[in-house]
């Protein structure tokens, strides 16, 4: 459903949006803060066609308690919305964007110890009542599917029953955060706790009029962001505190490949491209802030050539948040 604008920049914002969506973008957050702009200019009664400097101006004022990444992000978008509208003829001033800030944030990378803490933690959760609404029955197979695999929750939960392919040994991840539809093989022994897992799934009584998809709530639908609050009980049952999240293990999964590939005497940096690949990012910039974070946790596995390596890419500006 299109949402209503009421600016002078209503119609073009939304052609712009339709723009993004259809040469693959989901611009979600993009079209969240398309609306901001669309309601601040409708606010102050903007009659230009194109963005003015000084709408600009205000637009790019820093907001009380605002991140400096998400100031930049709205400033982007604005910038992109501006230069689309000259394309199109319409003379819109184009804002500098500002100096992106370095990120500090430094993701938690579990322990074998951990992680053998948290399966045990995910396989004793018990509901107190009876709900359909529960994904507390994925949780076993999630965990272990995101710690073995890498992949991130919102394409684990996108996963279609066909999508999951156990006589082969591999996962097809069609609904990706970049778009790009990959191939991702699987263990022999994830396979055999996914046909577990399948086996009690299939016999809930929802089984028959279920949504299509691989990982379901008792009910039938879709599992959700119930998976988040599950995980937070499991961190909690298994004694880990602090900043540890559900997407760390997919930090994890990077971490530990590369530590493993090390140990292996296999060079980093010239199975980087698989690693990204794999790990479904855009760029080797990207997948190369877990190198340096490898050789920091085991300075022993990095060699002396491997180490001079490290700042042949630029650094990444930040970790995937999601």
């Amino acid at each position: 459903m299109n949402r209503p604008y009421q600016s002078m920049y209503g119609p073009h914002i939304g052609q712009f949006i339709e723009l993004k969506r259809k040469l693959g973008f989901k611009f979600v957050s993009g079209s969240i803060i398309l609306s901001q702009i669309d309601s601040l200019a409708a606010e102050r009664g903007e009659t230009a066609s194109g963005i003015t400097k000084g709408f600009t101006g205000i637009w790019s004022q820093r907001r009380p308690n605002e991140s400096g990444f998400y100031r930049y992000d709205r400033i982007r978008h604005l910038a992109q919305f501006s230069s689309y509208l000259c394309g199109l003829g319409i003379q819109s001033y184009i804002p500098r964007l500002p100096r992106l800030p370095k990120s500090t944030f430094i993701p938690y990378i579990y322990s074998q110890e951990e992680i053998r803490t948290l399966f045990d933690a995910c396989d004793g959760l018990r509901a107190r009542q009876a709900r359909k609404d529960s994904c507390m029955i994925c949780m076993p197979v999630l965990v272990r599917m995101l710690y073995c695999t890498g992949i991130r929750i919102g394409e684990a939960i996108a996963l279609k029953d066909g999508d999951v392919h156990l006589d082969e040994g591999y996962l097809l991840v069609r609904d990706s955060k970049n778009g790009r539809q990959r191939i991702i093989p699987i263990s022999r022994s994830l396979v055999s706790v996914c046909r577990e897992y399948l086996g009690y799934r299939d016999l809930l009584p929802s089984a028959k009029t279920s949504s299509g998809h691989f990982f379901v709530k008792v009910g039938g639908g879709k599992c959700g962001q119930g998976a988040r609050a599950w995980f937070k009980k499991c961190l909690e049952e298994a004694g880990i505190t602090g900043s540890a999240r559900l997407h760390d293990l997919r930090h994890t999964f990077a971490v530990t490949s590369l530590a493993h590939m090390a140990e292996s005497g296999i060079d980093l940096y010239a199975s980087l491209p698989v690693l990204s690949n794999y790990l479904g990012h855009r760029s080797i910039g990207a997948t190369d802030h877990y190198v340096r974070l490898t050789a920091n946790m085991y300075p022993n596995l990095i060699n002396a050539t491997e180490a001079v390596c490290l700042d042949v890419f630029p650094k990444f500006r930040n970790y995937e948040a999601d």
